[in-house]
């Protein structure tokens, strides 16, 4: 399926290359770096040229790039250099090229255990860790014993899994993670709402354990094909880690599967239905004359009082004659930012409830001619804890093991919006 795999810098050296056809020969890399690494006007992801496809995936100023003849699957192409990607700073932490130089033996080796002649093969980081390592030579005595242990796992039914993994004490913590993209108009309409959500769980149990995982009583996982109710929780694009029984999951919304040692992402969504927008800004912006820009802005909490909103950031963009911005704020800090043409407004912590104002005059300078303002939106960066704009929650948490053992559980939820939350005015 992949022809070649290569990483290379951002000056166009190839770090790393692997060729799995004898159809290709090293000077292909020559390609990608005079049409994707050298012309800057390259966006996509994908370039074909000819017969000749490459797909590539940018991380610190690298490239990870996949090379083709065939009619591969984009999707799983992409999904093999991320996964290579997750392995690689698993193994050796930061992906730069420093690191990339450093660990060369180290990459060759996971490059050739992850792909069998350019087919993607066995990526569980626990499989792998298990018998590529970079720790000191083990006794042959033990290495003929983890030997056995590491067939019957890659081949076996929970190749992401061993069976001997041990705690004193058993823990599973499960962080529901999501990401809020809004766009609003300036009369506030909502233009755009949605929620990247993602599952990110924590297993430290011992033993082979069974654990089944209970989400909202009212989930609809395709809303074209089931009606549910106004308040019901739907979801789109949903995926799941390897180790999740689809089938329990289709008839009882319930996921039950054997959790991989350590920490993995179980399971990712959408949701563009129902979404509840944690903070309301209302921005009230007036051009006095052609020398003032007047401000003033609110934004609100839209939950409960025993929540918070915490990092809360507001850039409010100024005209780029703007010389000099008065602010006044009850609430955090406000600082006018020259050389981003912004007014960057910094509160603690906005409690559930509480609504904070913000008000300033801008000075402009007199132009001969007199420019339209483009009048960019307000970005707004927030986390809350224990909130879901989606609505998702976990409703249960049980972890079986034929040794009965007690093990603690934890659930903790996240809201945040990092450069996606915009309002314009």
């Amino acid at each position: 399926m992949i022809s070649a795999f290569f990483i290379f810098n951002q000056k166009g050296e190839v770090l790393i290359s692997r060729l799995y056809r004898t159809d290709f020969k090293r000077s292909i890399a020559d390609v990608f770096r005079i049409q994707v690494v050298s012309n800057s006007d390259v966006r996509s992801p994908i370039i074909t040229l000819g017969s000749t496809s490459f797909f590539h995936v940018r991380v610190n100023n690298l490239y990870v790039v996949c090379v083709t003849k065939t009619n591969a699957n984009a999707a799983l192409v992409f999904e093999f250099c991320y996964r290579f990607i997750s392995i690689a700073k698993s193994y050796f932490g930061k992906v730069d090229e420093e690191s990339v130089k450093n660990n060369f033996v180290l990459i060759y080796e996971l490059i050739d255990e992850i792909s069998d002649y350019g087919y993607p093969q066995n990526s569980e980081i626990d499989t792998l860790k298990s018998y590529i390592t970079t720790e000191s030579v083990i006794s042959s005595a033990i290495a003929a014993e983890e030997s056995s242990k590491i067939t019957t796992q890659a081949t076996g039914a929970t190749s992401w899994r061993r069976g001997d993994v041990k705690y004193k004490k058993n823990e599973a913590f499960v962080d529901v993670v999501e990401t809020v993209n809004l766009s609003m108009s300036a009369k506030g309409t909502v233009l755009r709402a949605d929620v990247d959500g993602h599952i990110q769980m924590r297993a430290y149990l011992s033993g082979t354990p069974e654990c089944k995982f209970g989400l909202n009583d009212k989930l609809v996982i395709d809303k074209n094909s089931q009606g549910g109710a106004s308040d019901a929780v739907e979801l789109d694009d949903c995926r799941f880690h390897q180790c999740v029984r689809l089938n329990e999951f289709d008839s009882t919304r319930t996921i039950s599967f054997v959790p991989p040692d350590g920490e993995f992402e179980l399971m990712r969504y959408r949701s563009t239905s129902n979404v509840k927008l944690p903070l309301r800004v209302i921005p009230t912006v007036n051009e006095i004359g052609t020398t003032q820009v007047s401000y003033n802005i609110s934004v609100k909490a839209n939950f409960g009082n025993k929540l918070s909103a915490t990092n809360v950031v507001l850039r409010i963009p100024t005209p780029l004659n703007t010389t000099g911005v008065d602010c006044k704020v009850a609430n955090g800090k406000a600082k006018y930012v020259p050389a981003e043409n912004v007014v960057v407004w910094k509160i603690p912590r906005v409690q559930g409830g509480q609504e904070c104002t913000f008000s300033a005059t801008a000075g402009l300078t007199s132009t001969t001619t007199r420019q339209v303002w483009a009048r960019p939106p307000i970005d707004v960066d927030f986390e809350v804890l224990m909130l879901t704009a989606s609505g998702l929650i976990v409703r249960f948490l049980k972890v079986f093991e034929k040794s009965n053992y007690h093990s603690i559980k934890w659930v903790r939820y996240l809201t945040k919006a990092s450069g996606s939350y915009q309002i314009r005015f």
